[in-house]
C-alpha cells in the first residue's frame, strides 16, 4: 500500500488523524507497556481480505481489542467523528489517548483556517481523554517531486508553532508526523519543520519505517535522526519491513527495534507506541488481521518493555 493510498484514505474515510505523558508521569516499571494502534493499520489489513473497516466500527474495534492492544489511534476530521468513537471505544476498553489530523499548513492564506479546525477537533478530542495530536501537513502535491520552497517552509513552521502553542495551552501536545516525501532534497522540509520550531511546542511523533524509506532503506538515517532529534520523540509509529518491503508482523527486519528502544531510552523518553504495521505488494499474507496485530503487539512488549 504506497503513500497516496494512505493520503486518500486519510481524506476520503472520514477518519481523517492522547498520550505521551511528562517523564515523571511514566508508569512505574512494573505495569504493562501501553501499546495502541492506528486506524490505517486496520484499514488496509481488512482492504486485503475485501473488507471495510469503517463498514462496522463496532465490530473493527471489537478486532483491536481481541489483538491485545491497549488503544487506538483514529484519523479525525471533525469532532462528530470523536462522538462517534466514544462510546465504541469505551464499549471495547480501548483508550484514545492519540489522534492522527490533517493539515495545510504552507500556504499563508489557509494555515489559520486549518489550525482553527484542528483545535476545534482537539476541544472535542481532549474531552473524550487524547493527549497527542499528530500531524503531517499536507504535501504539495501527492507523489510528485517537488518540494516546499524555502518561503513556504517558513511560513509552514510559524504555523506548526501557532498549532503547537493553541494545543498547549489546551494541555495537549502537538506531534509532527512525515511520510517520505519530506525527506527529499536532503530532508529540507523535515529538518526545517525540527529546527525551525520550538522544542517546547512541536514534538515529534518518529515513523520508524517512513524515516528508513524515505532515506533509501537507511537504517543509519534512522539512528541519526534519533541522535538529532530523540530527545522530542512523544510517539513512535511501528513497522518494520524485509528486504524493504512491509512485512505482516512487527518482528526483527531491516530495522532493529531493540537499538531504537535503546536510543531513545538514552535520550530519557517513553513516548507513547503506536502500531503502524501495512501492507503492500509483495507482503506476505499468512495472517488474518487479529493474529497479525496480537504478534506485533506481543513483540512490541518484548522489545519496548
Amino acid at each position: 500500500m504506497n503513500q497516496a493510498t494512505r493520503r486518500q484514505f486519510i481524506q476520503t474515510t472520514g477518519l481523517a488523524a492522547g498520550a505521551l505523558l511528562a517523564a515523571s508521569h511514566i508508569p512505574a516499571a512494573q505495569e504493562k507497556r501501553h501499546i495502541a494502534s492506528n486506524a490505517y493499520s486496520w484499514h488496509v489489513f481488512y482492504a486485503r481480505e475485501n473488507r471495510d473497516f469503517n463498514a462496522s466500527l463496532d465490530e473493527g474495534l471489537g478486532d483491536v481489542a481481541a489483538s491485545g492492544l491497549d488503544g487506538f489511534e483514529p484519523t479525525i476530521g471533525s469532532p462528530e467523528q470523536i462522538e462517534t468513537l466514544v462510546p465504541l471505544l469505551k464499549k471495547h476498553n480501548l483508550e484514545m489517548r492519540s489522534i492522527y489530523v490533517g493539515s495545510l499548513l504552507h500556504e499563508a492564506a489557509e494555515a489559520p483556517k486549518s489550525i482553527e479546525g484542528i483545535l476545534t477537533i482537539a476541544k472535542a478530542a481532549k474531552a473524550a481523554g487524547v493527549r497527542i495530536v499528530v500531524t503531517n501537513p499536507n504535501p504539495l502535491a501527492w507523489g510528485a517531486k517537488e518540494g516546499k520552497s524555502d518561503a513556504q517552509l517558513q511560513v509552514q513552521a510559524r504555523a506548526m508553532n501557532a498549532l503547537g502553542k493553541g494545543l498547549k495551552e489546551m494541555g495537549l501536545t502537538l506531534s509532527y508526523h512525515n511520510h517520505d516525501m519530506e525527506l527529499l532534497f536532503a530532508a529540507r522540509e523535515f529538518h526545517h519543520m525540527m529546527v525551525g520550531t520550538d522544542p517546547e511546542l512541536v514534538t515529534l511523533c518518529l515513523d520508524s519505517h517512513w524515516i528508513y524509506r524515505g532515506s533509501g532503506n537507511s537504517a543509519v538515517a534512522l539512528m541519526d535522526v534519533i541522535q538529532l532529534y530523540g530527545d522530542r520523540v512523544s510517539e513512535l509509529h511501528l513497522r518494520q519491513s524485509h528486504g524493504g518491503v512491509w512485512s505482516e508482523t512487527l518482528g526483527e527486519g531491516d530495522l532493529d527495534y531493540p537499538a531504537v528502544a535503546a536510543a531513545l531510552k538514552a535520550k530519557g523518553v517513553s513516548p507513547h507506541l503506536v502500531m503502524e504495521i501495512a501492507v503492500e505488494t509483495g507482503t506476505p499474507k499468512t495472517l488474518n488481521p487479529v493474529e497479525a496485530h496480537r504478534q506485533s503487539a506481543d513483540y512490541a512488549h518484548q522489545v519496548f518493555g
